[in-house]
């Protein structure tokens, strides 16, 4: 089974596959500070509560971070609790398969590859992702599966914190869906602007970057929805065509994939260069050698 981590500024997920199904979950609070072994020891206790994974059924980890201090942390934990765990950090340098368009490409977050990634997988370009995090990220997805930019917006729980603390007489509310859109107190009116304020933004700035992906057919650029606070505005987002909450986990599982099928290619390769080269002494063994070679061989997608 795959572990597969994505740790955010807010949050850190943390999902199980079994092959592409994911079968267990967790969401958990990213603290900077937080050691390898505290790390360790949380990973640990939330395995063994688990009534679907086991820890030594584990055979590969693939993580992204967006906190630098957590990912160190993170890399360390690794190596010394699970050094027989094959792990893949998605960094700069690690082939994921997505073109960056991008005036400087490193500094586009490895959340936002993986998101692309996945969706590309999952739906075909041009996409966009609309990731409800900390920020509200807008990734743009050409027809190609190329990352050629997007939008940033200050997130919906970081808007809401900065209004309580700014307006004396605003206090934070629960973030649900009000009534009515015309609030009759104090409460209702704060959820109305953070609902239908969110829904419109992602509307607004959706809507204007299909015109651009697809000038021809705006139509055909599908959007997906994805992020823990997601469920709260994408009912009131008519361009909203998939919700997908585990697209960031599905793109770690997907490069995790890619990158040990590559590195299983040079053996299928030299296999089949001795069966070219009539190493076998059994000239039949030699020719099923090199048809089984042919038939496992793939192509490097530029």
């Amino acid at each position: 089974m795959l572990l597969t981590i994505d740790i955010g500024n807010t949050n850190m997920v943390l999902g199980v596959f079994d092959g592409d199904t994911i079968v267990e979950h967790w969401r958990i609070a990213t603290v900077p500070d937080r050691t390898a072994d505290e790390i360790a020891a949380l990973l640990h206790g939330l395995l063994a509560r688990s009534t679907t994974v086991k820890e030594s059924e584990l055979s590969g980890i693939s993580l992204c971070s967006t906190v630098p201090s957590v990912l160190h942390e993170m890399r360390e934990m690794c190596q010394r609790y699970y050094p027989d765990v094959s792990t893949v950090v998605v960094q700069p340098g690690v082939k994921t398969g997505v073109p960056i368009r991008m005036d400087n490409p490193k500094e586009v977050g490895s959340d936002r590859i993986m998101n692309s990634l996945a969706a590309v997988h999952l739906y075909g370009g041009p996409a966009i992702v609309v990731d409800f995090g900390t920020s509200t990220n807008f990734d743009a997805v050409s027809a190609k599966g190329e990352f050629v930019g997007g939008a940033l917006a200050p997130g919906i729980e970081i808007s809401v914190d900065a209004l309580s603390r700014r307006a004396a007489q605003l206090l934070k509310v629960e973030l649900t869906r009000p009534p009515r859109v015309v609030g009759k107190n104090t409460v209702e009116a704060l959820q109305s602007g953070i609902v239908y304020g969110f829904a419109g933004q992602v509307e607004g700035i959706a809507r204007r970057m299909t015109l651009e992906l697809s000038p021809a057919d705006p139509g055909a650029v599908t959007v997906i929805a994805t992020g823990g606070l997601a469920p709260l505005v994408i009912d009131e987002v008519p361009i909203i065509d998939a919700h997908e909450p585990w697209l960031t986990l599905i793109g770690l599982r997907l490069v995790w994939e890619r990158t040990h099928a590559s590195e299983t290619r040079p053996a299928v390769s030299q296999a089949a260069r001795r069966a070219r080269h009539g190493r076998s002494g059994d000239p039949a063994a030699a020719a099923a050698a090199a048809a089984g070679a042919g038939a496992g061989a793939e192509t490097e997608p530029a």
